[in-house]
């Protein structure tokens, strides 16, 4: 499982990296590192979430309004851990405004924040609901 969750993982910070240095590469204006990290954010969390759905918790949906629910909860869990890789990523730009090492900052906060979030969504988020149905 761990080995398969860090390639889910890898995957998704790939995206995720490339997202951000393609945005970078489009807008080079104001404010342009956080609009690349709100892309590569985005990117990487839809990978993620189709990557986990189904090659980790093999969680299978109803239909799509179930599908959706479980994605913002998905969406919800990773709140606060994009925070931390947010702030790893600027505190890493803060310190030593070079690209290449602001991504390792990323990565570095992606990666605390995938092992975070797998817990998050093993206990929240892919659980299975039973009906409670009551003896007459």
């Amino acid at each position: 499982m761990v080995v398969q969750y860090s390639l889910c993982a890898a995957i998704a910070i790939a995206v995720n990296i490339l997202s951000q240095d393609l945005a970078l590469w489009v807008y080079e204006g104001q404010a342009n590192i956080l609009f690349s990290m709100v892309v590569g954010t985005g990117s990487g969390l839809i990978v993620k979430y189709f990557l986990d759905k189904r090659y980790i918790f093999r969680f299978q949906t109803h239909d799509v309004a179930h599908d959706g629910h479980t994605f913002v909860l998905y969406t919800i869990m990773g709140l606060f851990t994009t925070a931390i890789f947010w702030g790893s990523e600027f505190l890493f730009e803060w310190l030593f405004q070079d690209k290449l090492l602001r991504y390792s900052g990323a990565v570095l906060g992606l990666c605390v924040g995938y092992v975070i979030k797998y817990h998050l969504d093993k206990r929240f988020v892919f659980v299975v609901h039973t009906k409670v149905t009551h003896a007459k």
